[in-house]
């Protein structure tokens, strides 16, 4: 069985433990952290190459039009903890602006650079089951024990735009790909137990729930979010139809890959990574504000 060391953190007056690292756990997740963030720049740097090369490419068709408009949708958000948290994902919605610029068609590809400044509900919710998977539930009232952390961010994706089919009066199918930022505006915990630890088994208990669960790592419970600056990788697939004097109407399915870590990950912190994964379903509407003269459209 694992040894856990404790630290004493203060939560709303209540004073509760939670596990710090053994030196065993640094080595096994040292090499994990270096790699990851040798990663993070390999692909940040591919991403934004092949964004701007989107941008500056002139071969084709020329283009320069230009569409605004408002995005709107629902996340469904976990996060990627190592070591593993037992979750299940958690929805939240995102709104916001997004503007495009077509700059040529390449044979049958339109290329474009889309850029959007979104509000996110991202966060996690966990799943508290003792050994055979049974939900805990609250001794006094029978309520399923739980937990859920909200997280609100603004995001700014800069997508590479690709897409097939008609530019006006039809449909066409796209891609979407290419880095995203976010900054973090706040946080909200969401719980119906209270924390503590046996001093003398190192383990974890858990105020008035029943069974005990199996799950030791819940340092995350009582830790605050750390790094407000968020960064990762974004794609999506949909499908767009163009009507002539209204505008475009969008619906995309997309998958965000956070890079960067919600909580500190050198080798004496606790978790080696706490990144963002989160599916959306949206739909965006945009219309014309600067539109090519004479361009040949199909």
């Amino acid at each position: 069985m694992s040894t856990f060391y404790l630290n004493k953190i203060a939560t709303d007056g209540i004073s509760v433990l939670t596990p710090c690292k053994t030196e065993s756990q640094d080595v096994a997740v040292s090499a994990h952290t270096i790699t990851l963030k040798r990663l993070r720049k390999y692909i940040l740097v591919l991403l934004f190459a092949v964004v701007c090369t989107t941008a500056s490419a002139q071969i084709g068709s020329y283009r320069n039009d230009l569409a605004v408009g408002f995005n709107g949708g629902y996340n469904l958000n976990s996060i990627m903890f190592v070591p593993s948290v037992q979750q299940s994902m958690l929805g939240g919605m995102t709104i916001g602006f997004t503007a495009r610029y077509v700059c040529e068609k390449y044979f049958n590809t339109i290329c474009a650079v889309q850029l959007e400044l979104n509000y996110s509900q991202l966060g996690w919710k966990e799943k508290i089951q003792d050994i055979n998977g049974v939900q805990c539930v609250l001794n006094k009232t029978n309520e399923d024990a739980a937990y859920t952390r909200n997280i609100d961010y603004i995001q700014m994706p800069l997508l590479a735009h690709l897409g097939w089919g008609r530019e006006e009066r039809g449909m066409k199918f796209f891609l979407n790909m290419g880095p995203q930022f976010g900054y973090l505006l706040g946080e909200k915990t969401k719980t119906n137990f209270i924390i503590k630890y046996n001093e003398e088994s190192e383990l974890p208990t858990y105020s008035d729930v029943t069974p005990s669960r199996v799950s030791n790592e819940v340092a995350q419970d009582t830790m605050a979010v750390q790094n407000k600056f968020d960064y990762g990788i974004t794609a999506g697939l949909g499908l767009e139809l163009s009507l002539k004097r209204i505008g475009h109407i969008m619906v995309e399915g997309r998958y965000y890959y956070g890079l960067g870590c919600i909580f500190k990950d050198s080798k004496s912190d606790y978790f080696a990574r706490s990144n963002h994964s989160s599916i959306i379903i949206k739909a965006t509407y945009l219309f014309d504000i600067v539109r090519t003269k004479g361009a040949k459209r199909k």
